[in-house]
């Protein structure tokens, strides 16, 4: 049956035998030696150059995210690498699809809550707004997205610096006051700290910047990115993935062991 049919289109690049386009501009000429990779992101996200202000923001919420230590998605990336060294990007892929909830991920959970809070209907203000969200999310017994860490206690450095940045280049308006307000809020009454972390700084300032909140995680899997592909750099000059893997191994069958002294009894 014939039907009408989308025309398939994209903006994002576009190649002839000597000249490259991306987002309209010639790499070579005008983007190659020009544009850093932080500035490329944001050209290639909303289809816009930066202008200096919205370039040291953006590059300061990419950063942020790249490194970490030793957490579960970089110790995944080095055993996958031990596996299969052939497979750089397959280590770095599978690191990657650790970030969720947990880690690193609640950036679009929190730039999604706070666009949908000043998108609703009425003319409401930052601390009204603040006290109806924890109350909603404490009613349904969920946590709030962008608060909390489990080591950076009582405040996330990386929050304050976010914020003081923003702040600087005066990109820290509606969305940084509203995440504010709902630290204060959800703190509240609490006996123990509860601060905004690095990811709920992050999803305030992709809001900001203008930059959709379904695109939000995408900031954060460009930064974990380049750090796993430096814990993998490191992994081949200085390998532990194969002490991880085999300690790991002995501890966790130490029970079927009979010389370890918790071995398993024998069926009488």
């Amino acid at each position: 049956m014939d039907h009408d049919r989308k025309p398939i289109r994209s903006g994002m690049g576009r190649s002839t035998p000597d000249r490259i386009f991306v987002q309209g501009f010639d790499l070579v000429e005008d983007v190659i030696g020009t544009l850093n990779l932080g500035d490329m992101a944001y050209l290639e996200m909303t289809g816009r150059l930066p202008d200096s202000r919205q370039s040291r923001v953006f590059n300061a919420i990419l950063v942020t995210l790249v490194e970490h230590g030793m957490t579960p998605m970089a110790i995944v990336s080095r055993l996958v690498y031990l596996g299969a060294p052939e497979s750089l990007q397959a280590a770095v892929a599978a690191g990657l699809c650790g970030m969720g909830t947990t880690f690193a991920g609640t950036a679009e959970g929190a730039a999604r809550m706070l666009h949908e809070a000043w998108e609703a209907p009425g003319d409401q203000d930052a601390d009204t707004l603040a006290r109806r969200i924890v109350a909603d999310f404490r009613a349904r017994g969920q946590s709030i997205p962008g608060l909390g860490h489990n080591l950076h206690k009582p405040q996330d450095p990386r929050t304050a610096r976010l914020f003081s940045i923003a702040e600087q280049e005066g990109h820290a308006g509606r969305y940084v006051e509203l995440m504010l307000a709902i630290g204060a809020h959800a703190q509240a009454g609490l006996s123990k700290p509860l601060p905004i972390n690095a990811t709920g700084a992050i999803g305030a300032l992709c809001c900001e910047l203008g930059i959709s909140w379904k695109a939000a995680r995408g900031i954060a899997v460009i930064g974990r990115a380049v750090g796993l592909v430096g814990h993998l750099a490191e992994e081949q000059g200085n390998p532990i993935a194969r002490e991880i893997w085999q300690r790991t191994e002995a501890e966790a069958s130490r029970q079927d062991d009979p010389t370890a002294g918790n071995g398993r009894r024998e069926a009488p």
